[in-house]
């Protein structure tokens, strides 16, 4: 039976994960080129892409430097872009999801929380009325090396996944299986591996990106965790990142890929679903 002594930071998990792990390999289809992000709320960025480390700039000046990076691709044409940013003495993590198919994109911007907020109790911030879980996520889209135009980027919110029940197979060691329960819940639990054990329901958001290919991405209360993940339903195969603190302080951060062979295990339809 699972204790509060078994829950363990981001970097033990990374730790568990990476024995021969299911990852995909870090692409150069990028290398070299460069894309500009017309985002819908105004924001222009220009990337460039090398080997391994890509540059921005933002034509406002609201934004610029440089950082190393992982392309992945799970669909032909559309791209996992994975890196940290630090600005302002803020650690940000980025993930751009770049469809050459339709010249567009979606961005997930996420943060995690202090050392206040962070030890801020549950009980707490449900009487005052917040989240449960002090890890931000802003999404935004766009368009790429075009201004942006009102219906240019398809990516969309969607309910396709809510009542899945779908198996993830990361390594030979790590197997978790997710229930997908509605527009911003899913349960998690870990069949098996260093967090063998131990479940919890969590935010998460889902946005569909191309036909049976999602965007989902969660936010974990009791250890500070944004997680992203592409799923490709078609082809049973997820990739994206885990995010989060280190250890147990707040001076060092953990970002690791994380990628999986998926399969639905079962679908439940609800009598009061439309």
């Amino acid at each position: 039976m699972s204790t509060h002594s078994d829950w363990i930071t981001v970097g033990a998990l990374a730790d568990g994960f990476a024995p021969e792990s299911f990852i995909l390999p870090n692409l150069a289809d990028l290398t070299g080129r460069s894309l500009t992000l017309h985002f819908a709320n105004g924001w222009q960025i220009a990337h460039r892409f090398e080997a391994e480390r890509l540059s921005w700039q933002a034509a406002d000046g609201h934004s610029q430097g440089s950082a190393a990076y992982r392309a992945t691709s799970v669909r032909p044409g559309i791209y996992l872009v994975d890196f940290l940013k630090q600005e302002n003495g803020q650690d940000w993590s980025i993930s751009l999801v770049l469809d050459l198919t339709s010249a567009s994109f979606t961005a997930v911007i996420g943060r995690m929380p202090d050392a206040q907020t962070t030890h801020e109790g549950l009980y707490h911030r449900a009487l005052a009325g917040k989240l449960l879980t002090g890890v931000e996520v802003e999404f935004f889209h766009g368009s790429l090396d075009k201004p942006w135009q009102e219906g240019a980027c398809p990516h969309a919110p969607t309910r396709e996944l809510v009542g899945l029940r779908n198996l993830y197979r990361y390594s030979p060691t790590e197997v978790y299986e997710h229930i997908y329960l509605n527009e911003n819940f899913y349960t998690w639990q870990c069949l098996k591996g260093v967090e063998a054990g131990l479940c919890d329901t969590d935010r998460c958001h889902y946005y569909k990106i191309s036909d049976e290919l999602y965007l989902f991405v969660w936010r974990e209360k009791i250890v500070p965790t944004l997680g992203l993940v592409m799923i490709d339903m078609a082809n049973h195969r997820s990739d994206g990142k885990i995010f989060g603190y280190a250890g147990g302080g707040f001076d060092e951060l953990s970002n690791f890929p994380v990628a999986s062979y998926c399969s639905v295990i079962n679908r439940t339809e609800h009598a009061c679903d439309d």
